[in-house]
């Protein structure tokens, strides 16, 4: 891996990470594996054990769980979830999302850092949902956090980088993988938060809502591989006038 995505003491080469909560079982698997993503996130409640078809059943082999603790109110229900999810065999990953605002459905910051703070004293590779905030996120880092998961927009609006600003505040200043998570709804989108230095990229919505699934999901990898590429390379420089790319002078004279 030269270029490895690297969450605790785990790597990755894909740097896609990929929401199930809202697709239908029978194109779980159909997403995850044209997206070429290692990672993909599991809402506990829909891990069901034994019974009724289980998501479980529908995620490729070898591809990394990451349970979320969607539906809790407060550190202390996101803790239950996070050790039970644990119990039911899905690994020491885990997505803090702490959400009391039913309209809005924002992360509430105060009660993230707080689990944080727990799990990572239990064990776990935390990796928290928040808003946006680099002192919210510097409280995390110091409590724990293997990663930060910032919101582009709120969660299922695919309105894109809304927050792009604060975001990249937090990749300049946090020695941590900052990664978007919510809002995203372009591939184009995704390609931009790349090119500013996050480190990953994690959609849901955008692909679940999209015409063609498979291909939607095959668009992200290849944005989120370009936008990887281009950060690497260096961005060129931007002017406020134009500047010729070929000479103007010298290629009329005579000789």
């Amino acid at each position: 891996m030269t270029d490895a995505l690297k969450i605790g003491n785990k790597e990755f080469n894909s740097r896609f990470i990929l929401g199930s909560g809202k697709f239908s079982l029978d194109l779980t698997r159909s997403a995850m594996v044209n997206g070429g993503v290692e990672i993909a996130t599991l809402a506990v409640r829909r891990a069901n054990i034994g019974g009724e078809e289980n998501i479980l059943d529908h995620i490729p082999k070898g591809l990394t769980l990451l349970p979320n603790t969607s539906g809790a109110r407060n550190a202390e229900e996101a803790v239950r979830i996070a050790l039970l999810a644990r119990e039911i065999g899905c690994g020491n990953m885990i997505k803090i999302e702490i959400i009391r605002d039913s309209r809005y459905l924002l992360p509430d910051n105060c009660e993230t850092i707080k689990a944080t703070k727990m799990l990572s004293a239990e064990g776990f590779i935390v990796m928290p949902y928040m808003m946006p905030d680099l002192s919210a996120a510097r409280s995390m880092a110091d409590a724990g956090a293997s990663a930060i998961m910032p919101l582009g927009a709120p969660i299922g609006s695919n309105k894109g980088l809304l927050t792009k600003d604060f975001i990249k505040i937090l990749v300049e200043e946090l020695d941590l993988p900052i990664i978007v998570d919510a809002g995203i709804g372009r591939p184009s989108q995704a390609c931009e938060a790349m090119e500013m230095g996050c480190a990953a990229v994690m959609a849901n919505t955008a692909i679940a809502t999209a015409g063609n699934i498979p291909q939607m999901a095959s668009a992200f990898k290849y944005a989120i591989q370009a936008g990887r590429m281009a950060y690497l390379a260096g961005p060129g420089r931007i002017l406020e006038r134009g500047e010729a790319s070929s000479p103007l002078t010298g290629f009329l004279e005579e000789r």
